[in-house]
């Protein structure tokens, strides 16, 4: 096995000991370099024990069999555990006769929690606890409920504590839009990891560049449709249903926006609360108008048609049914189903982001060797939908595209879920080439190894600037190209922009906090909040055991409400 120079440039604190964060790029390695580590804590430290926990289930199985098992496999026990396998049942067994255990972090703190004694487990039973995307160490998450379990074992002076290593690829800004606030929130993240500090490549920067290549960036900006009927009559008849509701000066610009749509969950909520069967029956309606309308924006009005229709077809019950609700919205959509059909079929009309889509899927796929591509957009119904299109599109079909849609694995009130090993199907007929194009969901932005490609569209999303990050880092091959293509003047386009002052407020950030001496960052969160912080006590290689230095170890209290 083999590091790259900036590989081993930040994992040498690691190596002796240290509680760090490994920031690096998408596709530099920050898991082979963490196994390294692993690797060698193992070798050195007396009755090591090694956990990597992850946020989501498909990884586990990924850093199993892509980097533990094939590198460790012939001189340690090594098992991955999630929610689908059967030893999840018996995990403090599991981590008794394992070396290294690789699971999602709700399975460690469920065991944490546990009060049986056959089913419980102790952070002191490990030596060393490896966190993936570990920017989601904050608030209520999962990785937080962990760090805050030893931190009060910390401040209560216990030994043994496990050394701390963490893997980002963007820490992000928090929602921060000013300096001094994007330098908490990655203070923030460091105590709560009790971290002594973020490593990153400085003196091997040419040889991570090389490496994690940057893609061209385009931002493909188009006009809006110069009249839509279609959209239009969908439009008609919400604003029929909340005058049915007797809402008749319901504000009608909010529909097809996610702001109504929250309007509309809240709607259903206080429908359920006050026992309102119409309000709440609209509501549930009223969404599926603005699912159409989501539709309808981002790939054809066939397919918000086709939506729609299932949604009625399926809904037997309402069909069938006498109540005067029910037979007033089925009525109100069978009255106007000719002529929605009709206007869906009108191509003058079409969506004209997938005549873009089309242009750039033709540029990058001219030839039919080698090219690969992720369109990411905000749905599983928008995947599955700009599949079709593409699958019936005969100009794309002349390029060999092959796609494939990519999605979650929960459950979702849309459309059908993927399984995991579905999703591992996927992406390994990807990797191997009878796929060529993804059609994914932020499912393919964050963890997953998907090979290296020469196109990425940011299909009509308005997102942070870690997810904007995390999918630009997936165009990696030679002259690669990150499109982001969504409506000129929306507000698609304007948080990009942003997001991309947010990166380098990130950075800048960063940079800050690496190099405010040690004295400093020692006691950072005490001047002008009143917070107390301890960044991390760093563990220490000597004659093969750990020994912590003494430090200072601040109020309890104020130090706790700091690490959360």
């Amino acid at each position: 096995m083999e590091l790259r120079s900036y590989q081993w440039e930040v994992i040498t604190p690691a190596l002796e000991g240290k509680n760090v964060i490994i920031w690096l790029p998408t596709g530099a390695g920050k898991t082979r370099a963490a196994m390294y580590v692993a690797m060698r804590h193992l070798q050195i430290v007396p009755n090591a024990k090694v956990a990597m926990i992850v946020n989501k289930v498909h990884l586990v199985q990924q850093h199993y069999s892509k980097e533990f098992q094939p590198h460790l496999k012939d001189k340690y026990k090594i098992i991955p555990i999630s929610g689908d396998t059967d030893e999840k049942g018996f995990f403090a067994h599991v981590v008794k006769v394992n070396d290294v255990v690789i699971c999602t972090a709700q399975i460690l703190y469920n065991s944490l929690q546990n009060p049986s004694e056959e089913k419980h487990v102790e952070l002191t039973d490990f030596t060393l606890l490896i966190i993936d995307e570990c920017h989601h160490t904050h608030k209520d998450a999962i990785y937080n409920k962990v760090m805050q379990i030893y931190l009060k074992k910390k401040l209560k002076h216990e030994r043994n504590l496990p050394q701390i290593l963490g893997l980002t690829a963007s820490p992000g800004t928090g929602g921060a839009s000013s300096f001094e606030d994007a330098v908490d929130h990655i203070l923030q993240i460091c105590a709560n990891l009790d971290t002594w500090k973020i490593m990153s490549a400085k003196v091997s920067i040419e040889d991570l560049e090389s490496k994690a290549r940057q893609p061209v960036k385009q931002y493909d900006l188009v006009p809006e449709r110069a009249v839509d009927p279609f959209g239009d009559k969908l439009k008609s008849l919400m604003k029929i249903i909340h005058e049915y509701l007797g809402e008749n000066d319901f504000i009608t610009t909010d529909f097809g926006t996610q702001a109504y749509e929250q309007k509309v969950v809240e709607m259903e909520r206080q429908g359920a609360v006050k026992a309102d069967r119409k309000k709440r029956t609209c509501a549930v309606h009223l969404r599926k108008y603005n699912d159409a309308l989501f539709i309808h924006d981002t790939v054809r009005m066939q397919d918000a048609y086709e939506f729609l229709d299932m949604f009625y077809t399926e809904e037997k019950f309402i069909r069938e049914s006498d109540d005067p609700i029910d037979v007033f919205l089925c009525q109100l959509f069978n009255d106007n189903n000719d002529y929605l059909l009709e206007l869906s079929r009108d191509q003058n009309n079409e969506n004209p982001n997938l005549k873009r889509l089309e242009e750039i899927l033709k540029e990058h796929f001219q030839s039919s060797q080698g090219s690969r591509g992720i369109i990411f957009t905000r749905t599983r119904q928008s995947t599955h939908s700009l599949h079709n299109w593409i699958t019936s599109n005969s100009t794309l079909k002349e390029r060999n595209i092959k796609s494939a849609p990519l999605t979650g694995a929960g459950f979702s009130n849309q459309t059908k879920h993927m399984t995991q090993n579905q999703q591992q199907d996927v992406i390994k007929n990807f990797d191997k080439g009878s796929l060529n194009l993804l059609i994914s969901t932020s499912i393919g932005e964050e963890g997953l190894d998907i090979p290296e490609c020469n196109i990425v569209v940011r299909y009509g999303l308005m997102t942070n600037e870690i997810a904007m990050m995390q999918a630009r880092g997936r165009a990696r091959a030679e002259d690669s190209c990150y499109s982001f293509l969504a409506k000129s003047g929306g507000k698609e386009s304007r948080r990009e922009r942003t997001n991309e002052f947010l990166e380098d407020l990130m950075k800048r950030a960063i940079e800050h906090v690496q190099n405010i001496p040690e004295r400093e960052y020692n006691k950072k969160g005490r001047k002008d909040s009143g917070h107390q912080r301890t960044p991390g006590t760093p563990h220490l290689l000597k004659k093969g055991k750990y020994q912590h230095h003494n430090q200072r170890m601040w109020r309890k209290e104020r130090f706790l409400k700091w690490a959360k």
